[in-house]
């Protein structure tokens, strides 16, 4: 898995810190939800759970996040945190520990190889993701940072 250095944008989106105890309520709650419906969609979207290692923490770290499938066990996440100025902590978290990132979907956990993607692949997935939710171009024109687009593979 390679990243690229991303940089914190100059402005973006004010978006709640993830870390306030309302926001990690709500993860926890949507993420029991989608267990308990054995996967889903929310908002127009196919959900999973994406775990991590935290990169300054250590400890397992779970996101509810939205996905784009991408061929046969492989996904496509975006870093948008809808236009924030900064990354979210799981993309800091998955380029920290790469080799310890696992997916929940359909009631299965599955590990993965991340890879940021980049030129004319991240273009081509781009392409897909706007096209399939349109609010993700949306998110881009918030911030000046180049919102990175995660390609998650199921390990052989």
């Amino acid at each position: 898995m390679t990243f690229e250095k991303t940089t914190r944008g100059s402005y973006g989106a004010k978006m709640p810190g993830a870390n306030s105890a309302p926001a990690k309520w709500v993860n926890r709650f949507m993420i029991k939800r989608f267990r308990r419906k054995g996967g889903g969609r929310s908002m127009g979207m196919d959900m999973l759970v994406l775990t991590t290692i935290g990169a300054r923490s250590g400890q397992r770290r779970e996101t509810l996040l939205g996905s784009f499938p991408d061929g046969d066990g492989a996904w496509l996440i975006v870093a948008s945190a809808a236009g924030s100025a900064s990354n979210p902590a799981w993309y800091h978290n998955i380029a920290a520990h790469p080799g310890d990132v696992e997916v929940e979907v359909g009631g299965r956990k599955i590990k993965v190889s991340a890879t940021q993607l980049s030129g004319a692949d991240r273009a081509e997935a781009w392409r897909k993701i706007i096209a399939a939710q349109p609010r993700y171009a949306g998110y881009a024109t918030k911030t000046d940072r180049a919102i990175p687009v995660i390609r998650l593979a199921a390990n052989s």
